[in-house]
């Protein structure tokens, strides 16, 4: 038995010090007036919903909390059900809609005039497809009245979406990399299509080769294309990939996307020694 004493004290020693504040932190009380917040990760077990993504109005689940009083009562709490945000998109800096008129000139895109830029919210995060989220936007104006006052959907913001197939997570500084890319035509007539890549509007990774694709005829509801685009680190970091956007050549219309996911630029190995 002493034996067995001596060596819990040993492993009592031996075991890392924490502060009163860790402690603290890692107990869960809750003084009056006082509130915690947490961050789950909720994602797609089945292989039909990870080929889906998570979307607008899907349900996520309950959060449970249980607790116990000072004098030892016990309970729970159970929040009402969380259905997935659709994805919402902030004015322009220094416009008040989504919506705004450029004129567009350079040496190897065509100029044109009416153009949607999109810019995500930064209170909005989630890891579904883009194109998920719109066609799932879409479903649901369409079960709705109309409201002629109500805020634009994002199927009207974004008619025309482009989402990165597999796309990686880290990326070699001055390596390029190929990326294939799904566009896909959500409004109900044919466009055609230009795929565009904007050195003005990319940080740390860049398009390299061909700055625009011509992408053709993409038939309306639901008609898409892939196609491969190669894009290089020029500087470490983390970065956003960005910049791309859509024309219609038909009619000038531009549709500019939100960024297309991140990326960790790495130094090769021979640099990094």
């Amino acid at each position: 038995n002493n034996n067995n004493n001596n060596d819990k004290d040993n492993n009592n020693i031996n075991a890392p010090r924490r502060s009163a504040l860790d402690l603290y932190d890692s107990s869960g009380r809750l003084e009056p007036g006082d509130s915690h917040r947490y961050l789950f990760s909720v994602k797609a077990h089945s292989a039909a919903a990870s080929l889906r993504g998570i979307a607008y109005g899907d349900e996520l689940g309950q959060a449970v909390i249980t607790y116990r009083k000072a004098m030892g009562e016990s309970g729970t709490l159970y929040s009402s059900t969380v259905v997935c945000p659709p994805t919402s998109f902030r004015p322009i800096e220094g416009s008040t809609a989504a919506d705004t008129t450029t004129t567009t000139t350079t040496s190897d895109v065509p100029t044109s005039t009416s153009t949607t830029i999109a810019t995500p919210s930064k209170f909005v995060t989630h890891k579904s497809g883009l194109s998920v989220d719109v066609a799932a936007a879409s479903a649901q104006r369409s079960s709705l009245p109309a409201n002629p006052t109500a805020p634009r959907s994002l199927d009207e913001l974004l008619p025309i979406t482009i989402e990165p197939i597999d796309p990686p997570a880290t990326l070699l500084l001055s390596h390029p990399r190929k990326l294939t890319v799904l566009i896909v035509n959500h409004s109900d007539r044919a466009m055609n299509l230009q795929l565009q890549m904007r050195l003005s509007h990319m940080t740390g990774v860049v398009v390299c080769g061909s700055s625009f694709l011509t992408l053709g005829e993409v038939p309306p509801r639901g008609g898409s294309c892939a196609v491969e685009v190669r894009l290089v680190a020029l500087v470490a970091g983390l970065f956003e990939v960005k910049g791309f956007y859509v024309v219609d050549l038909t009619t000038g219309m531009e549709v500019g996307m939100p960024s297309l996911f991140e990326v960790f630029v790495e130094l090769p190995e021979e640099m990094g020694e």
